[in-house]
């Protein structure tokens, strides 16, 4: 059962960070909206699992692995919570807004809103963090990040390859959202060109 709660909850932030590295590139306001959503809904889904694993952990008889291995995720789970969600629904009211035209184009400011790194990248690292307390929650860690049966190389190596992905999905997040920030300015730029203000 530990492993059912974990690979769930890793299965829905996976999913809703996948959703939310395409979410900038929705070719229609309408389509973003909805993307958003979508993304809203994997997000509350996700955070019921995280209220579920304690209470069926409670029911079940024995010692239950998926409490821990549920709080390797919960940190970039609150950042989601506390700064993700609040970007989404304005990225989901700004869309919302243009939706009414089936097919309006997607403003720069809202591509890049939706491309902001505390929108994407957190979700991603949930879902990675909730892929990694899979083998505790089937009993092949018997303590977070100390005791190994493949043996303590292996634990090294696992701690590297995460730390490794958080930044590259962090660093990634950035530069995208650094490429897209200036397409904001350029309309205002061009405007005042024309108007000749310096």
């Amino acid at each position: 059962m530990d492993v059912i709660l974990i690979g769930l909850l890793a299965a829905l932030w996976l999913a809703a960070g996948l959703l939310a590295d395409g979410l900038p590139s929705a070719g229609t306001a309408l389509l973003m909206r909805r993307r958003a959503r979508l993304l809203a809904a994997l997000v509350g889904a996700g955070t019921a699992v995280f209220a579920a694993v304690p209470v069926v952990a409670g029911l079940m008889p024995g010692v239950s692995a998926a409490p821990a291995a549920a709080l390797l995720p919960a940190v970039p789970a609150l950042v989601v919570l506390t700064a993700g969600v609040r970007r989404l629904s304005r990225v989901r009211h700004g869309a919302g807004a243009f939706a009414t035209a089936p097919l309006a184009p997607v403003p720069p400011g809202l591509r890049a809103a939706a491309a902001h790194p505390l929108i994407s990248a957190p979700l991603q690292i949930t879902g990675l963090a909730a892929v990694v307390g899979l083998p505790l929650a089937a009993g092949l860690v018997d303590r977070p990040g100390l005791d190994v049966p493949a043996g303590s190389g292996f634990t090294a190596a696992a701690i590297a390859l995460v730390a490794v992905a958080v930044a590259v999905i962090g660093i990634r997040a950035a530069l995208r959202h650094g490429r897209l920030a200036p397409l904001v300015m350029a309309p205002l730029d061009r405007a005042r060109i024309r108007a000749g203000v310096r």
